[in-house]
Parts: C-alpha cells; sequence; structure tokens
C-alpha cells in the first residue's frame, strides 16, 4: 500500500510540475506577444530613425533648436513636452503613439485610399478642421484638397505632415484651435478629398479676403471662391 501510496504521490508531483511549465510558457509567450504588438515609445535614450523623424517636424515647427542627429536627448524631450502641451494632451516628453499620431508620425496601417496612412488622414482632417471650422463641408473639402495639392507640387514638401509642418504655411497649427480634435465631418470631408474630389480646381493656396494682410497672395491668379476662401494658383 505504501508502494502505491508513493507511486500516486509522484504521479500527481509530475503533473503539477508538467502544469507549472505549461502555465509558465503560456504567460511567456503572451508577454512576447505584447511585446511585439505594442507601438515603441521614443524617449530619453532612444536612437534612431524614428528620432531623426521628430526631431524633423519639431523643428519645422520651431520647438525644436538642436541638430537633427536622431539621439533623443533632454532638448528633444523638451521639445516633445512643449508640442504635448500645444495639442493639449499629457506632456510627458515621451513621444508615444498619440503625439506620433499628432505629429503625422508613427507605424500605422497603410489606407487603401491612394496610399495614405491613417496618421496622414488624420492629419489632413486636423489642419481641415482648425483652418475651415465654420465653413460648409464642400468648403472643408476644398481646404484638405489644397493641402493635397500641394504635396504633389513641386514647390512644397511632398507629404501631408511636411506640408501641414511648412513653417509659415498654416497658422492655424500655432493657435488654439489646433488643440481641438477633428469632428466626424472633418474626417469624412479628408477622405473625400484624399479619394479625389477637389472642389477647388487645383489651387495650391487660399485665403480670407477680410482677415488677410498679405498683400502677395492677392496676387495670385483667382479660380474660384467657397465660403470665405478665395482659392487660388
Amino acid at each position: 500500500m505504501d508502494t502505491r501510496k508513493e507511486t500516486r504521490t509522484r504521479i500527481q508531483v509530475f503533473w503539477q510540475i508538467i502544469a507549472i511549465i505549461l502555465l509558465n510558457a503560456i504567460v511567456i509567450a503572451s508577454i512576447g506577444f505584447i511585446y511585439e504588438n505594442t507601438q515603441t515609445l521614443s524617449s530619453i535614450g532612444s536612437r534612431g530613425q524614428e528620432v531623426r523623424q521628430i526631431q524633423t517636424k519639431l523643428k519645422e515647427l520651431g520647438l525644436y533648436k538642436g541638430s537633427v542627429d536622431g539621439i533623443y536627448g533632454t532638448a528633444t524631450q523638451k521639445a516633445v513636452r512643449q508640442f504635448q502641451k500645444n495639442c493639449g494632451i499629457t506632456a510627458d516628453g515621451i513621444a508615444g503613439p498619440k503625439t506620433l499620431k499628432y505629429l503625422g508620425l508613427g507605424s500605422s496601417s497603410t489606407s487603401s485610399t491612394n496610399g495614405y496612412s491613417s496618421n496622414d488622414v488624420y492629419l489632413l482632417a486636423r489642419i481641415i478642421a482648425a483652418e475651415a471650422r465654420g465653413e460648409s463641408y464642400t468648403g472643408q473639402v476644398a481646404v484638405g484638397a489644397v493641402v493635397l495639392n500641394r504635396v504633389q507640387h513641386s514647390s512644397f514638401p511632398d507629404s501631408i505632415s511636411g506640408v501641414v509642418y511648412q513653417p509659415g504655411a498654416f497658422s492655424a497649427v500655432r493657435d488654439s484651435n489646433w488643440n481641438v480634435a477633428p469632428n466626424d465631418t472633418a474626417k469624412k470631408a479628408a477622405r473625400d478629398a484624399i479619394n479625389g474630389w477637389d472642389p477647388t480646381g487645383g489651387a495650391i493656396y487660399y485665403y480670407n479676403p477680410t482677415k488677410t494682410s498679405n498683400q502677395w497672395i492677392r496676387t495670385r491668379p483667382v479660380i474660384t471662391t467657397i465660403g470665405r476662401h478665395v482659392f487660388c494658383k
């Protein structure tokens, strides 16, 4: 009897050990999955291409004065924190998914529309919301179309984020409107513009004649007027 009991005990211990091993394997696999599917955060000490992209965008906004060296130092952290404050998001100095999204960066899936990513669509919606709030739906699509026309034009940066953050291009990126998340209408207008709707007829500039003091913009050939905006070449 003692021998049988001892045998049963050994079998129980054996299966307990197997169960522990399997449980540990599941936990390790789960941790690996989470790690692989979690977007990397750029912070103090980070290096690489993503950091260079962050520095470039912040430099375009006038928030970063250092060199674009791909090293996330205190100067980059300070600039990121200021950008986050300007956008009304948590100012922790870490370029996480939300900060990258607001910068028009980050690893996001590519949309089925002309190769633009979801971050591109979101950034286009943000500039539409900031620049054309209060305009008709057509007027909102028109602002988005101007941004996209610039992307395709040789005189402007070749990306949505490059156009939006080009120094002096859009005053809205520096005022309070930029802190407001785009609504569904602005997002839809961005998608319609990307899908090819251009109410402006190819305009690369627009202005509000009741607000602008820029005399040069008034010399540009006018294509059309939509709402309060004059669209021109």
